[in-house]
């Protein structure tokens, strides 16, 4: 039962990231700009819509210009007023039809350009409301998107190991979070998990990282790495002052996992802290 409530806080933390007031805000800005994309691409259908209705009409009378043409045997036997009059209507109508295929291009690049600052300037906003560490994730995932991907699942990994190890974390997160949703089932994975709360436990975001930590434990219990996350958990849950909970957790690695190395570690934390508890109530 301890156990498992010690699966369950990970997650629960999860949801505690984000201020709810500055959630609100930033879905109601969004909402708005939704609205603002939906009816430009509304507009931009309709006009297409529109262009493609005028070019069949178009073809047609350049087909019967040809036509005209072609028959100018019989129609040199009317007056030439009335071949006049007949091939000056069609050239009229001609010049109307492209006009209204130039009015319904421009409106289109109009359109389209608008549609385009439209979505950069979302983008731009969404970073702002988010602040700071949005716009090192979003500098992050251009820079992952620049990468060669291995299409091997063990190179890929070792890919993103590489960029952590490198001290590029913020790519090195775009990688592990890439893999995840490419082989989520994958025995891998549970590293994937690891590697994924690493980065985030390197830049003291215990929150993001017991998750991470919390999924490994959870759903991958006899990886290699689960000893260490249970280690790792610890800290986190000592940084964030929850001070039952990191012990919690450096007893059930002792229990889980005795022979490990992150075992012996945590038996010596578990001496220590049985140490100070005794010398407090001295």
């Amino acid at each position: 039962m301890r156990r498992l409530a010690l699966f369950a806080l990970p997650l629960a933390l999860a949801g505690c990231f984000y201020p709810a007031d500055r959630g609100r805000a930033l879905e109601s800005r969004l909402e708005k700009l939704d609205a603002s994309q939906a009816q430009l691409q509304a507009e931009l259908k309709q006009t297409r819509e529109q262009l493609d209705a005028t070019l069949p009409k178009i073809d047609a009378k350049i087909a019967e210009v040809s036509k005209a043409l072609q028959s100018l045997d019989t129609a040199s036997r009317r007056s030439g007023a009335d071949i006049g009059i007949q091939l000056q209507k069609t050239v009229e109508d001609l010049a109307q039809l492209r006009g209204q295929v130039e009015t319904y291009l421009y409106k289109i690049g109009e359109l389209e350009g608008a549609l385009a600052r439209t979505s950069e300037e979302t983008e731009k906003r969404l970073q702002a409301l988010k602040g700071d560490e949005a716009l090192k994730e979003a500098e992050a995932r251009k820079k992952a998107e620049e990468l060669k991907r291995p299409t091997d699942k063990k190179e890929f990994l070792a890919l993103a190991r590489e960029k952590a190890k490198g001290g590029d974390v913020a790519v090195a997160r775009q990688l592990y979070s890439e893999f995840l949703k490419k082989w989520p089932k994958d025995a891998l994975a549970a590293e994937a998990h690891f590697g994924l709360g690493e980065t985030y436990f390197a830049e003291d975001k215990c929150r993001e990282a017991l998750y991470e930590y919390g999924k490994l434990l959870q759903e991958h219990p006899k990886a290699d790495s689960t000893p260490e996350a249970y280690l790792r958990s610890s800290d986190c849950f000592k940084k964030l002052k929850m001070q039952e909970e990191s012990r919690l957790a450096l007893e059930e690695l002792v229990k889980g996992y005795p022979k490990s190395d992150a075992a012996r570690t945590a038996k010596a934390r578990l001496t220590e802290l049985d140490k100070a508890k005794k010398g407090g109530k001295k």
